[in-house]
């Protein structure tokens, strides 16, 4: 490869024995699952989760995993939306992406450089990318990159990410454009899809700070262009969206994930999750990776139900959310959490256990006040 493709250090690929462990836990015959900005920005928001960590670092595809083990859920997006999505990209790059950069303030089709980004493979097609930006900033010229290729390094394994595309501005900012098919109404839009969509922007964001701080005079910008349908209309209309604070919670989580390779090389042997293999055996392939699960999963995994009805049996004091699993502590089951508030287990200097006794107090009072005993 040419000294100018070398635009940042690649991330680090995989040991040749990594990858063979990995194959295996996949299945040889399988193939691997790309991760991609999604899945990411999930993994990211649960970061404890070593089960979806070394499942999406194996490209294992987990909805197949799921139905296997006799858990199948509704997730992901339907035909339907899916093609309602690519239909609105394609207006919205009509033109060779004059609409898109109108929405940017740039007028004219002449106005901005769109360059080829074809390459041979991933690696390829990521270097070609990192080129094309750099050239971009020193030509200080308008460029509008459609589906672009960045590399992130999640866990120790290298993930391959696509934006829709990324506007170099003269000054030498580089934006990511994300664009969805839910309406923005009289200039707003639904906050829970905007958010989700942030906190995938945020990946893309991450995996350019990357390439810039390697390129002179390059700056990712720390705010986003959504480009949403106008109203009730087919019409795009954009609006910048601020992501510092998904940025950093993003680079702040991808940080703690367990490497993959430690979470492998944990594993029992003989461990695969080759969806063809029997039931029993993938469950107890499941069972030995620990999981956090969280009602936040069912949105956002697809191994969430079978991780849920786990949780419930254990009593698991997660499986009722996150921010109370975060306030009890220690306590980590609902029958520590009894035992607790009756007297008969925990320790009372522990503030948890602590409000617990008093609310059971409080609540022995009340239910004594109005006759209830």
């Amino acid at each position: 490869m040419s000294e100018s493709l070398d635009s940042a250090p690649p991330p680090r690929t995989p040991t040749r024995a990594l990858r063979q462990r990995l194959a295996e836990l996949r299945g040889p015959a399988v193939r691997p699952r790309p991760l991609d900005a999604r899945a990411l920005a999930a993994l990211a928001a649960n970061p404890g989760c070593e089960r979806r960590a070394l499942l999406d670092g194996a490209g294992v595809d987990k909805a197949a995993l799921a139905a296997a083990i006799g858990s199948p859920g509704a997730f992901g997006q339907s035909q339907f939306a899916f093609m309602r999505g690519n239909a609105f990209e394609a207006r919205v790059k009509s033109d060779g992406g004059a609409e898109l950069m109108r929405l940017m303030g740039v007028e004219g089709p002449t106005a901005f450089r769109v360059p080829e980004l074809t390459a041979a493979g991933p690696e390829g097609r990521a270097a070609r990318t990192a080129l094309a930006l750099r050239e971009a900033t020193a030509e200080a010229a308008w460029t509008l990159l459609d589906h672009p290729l960045l590399a992130l390094e999640v866990a120790g394994s290298p993930a391959y990410l696509e934006p829709d595309a990324v506007v170099v501005h003269p000054d030498g900012r580089w934006t990511v454009v994300e664009i969805k098919s839910f309406p923005m109404i009289d200039a707003r839009a639904d906050a829970a899809k905007v958010g989700a969509a942030a906190r995938q922007a945020a990946v893309y964001v991450l995996a350019l700070e990357r390439i810039a701080a390697h390129t002179e005079g390059a700056e990712t910008a720390h705010s986003v262009l959504l480009v949403c349908p106008k109203d009730f209309s087919n019409l795009p209309t954009a609006s910048a969206v601020d992501i510092r604070k998904q940025l950093s919670v993003t680079r702040r989580q991808l940080a703690r994930l367990t490497r993959v390779e430690d979470i492998a090389a944990a594993l029992p042997e003989g461990v695969v999750f080759d969806p063809e293999r029997p039931a029993e055996e993938l469950t107890a392939a499941v069972e030995s990776v620990s999981a956090a699960y969280a009602p936040d999963c069912l949105a956002a995994c697809e191994l969430a139900f079978h991780c849920r009805d786990r949780a419930r049996a254990q009593g698991a004091v997660g499986a009722l959310g996150r921010s109370l699993r975060g306030e009890l502590g220690s306590l980590t089951t609902t029958g520590e959490v009894l035992a607790a508030a009756r007297g008969t287990a925990g320790d009372p200097a522990d503030p948890a256990v602590a409000a617990l006794r008093r609310a059971a107090a409080l609540r022995a009072e009340a239910l004594e006040a109005a006759g209830c005993r």
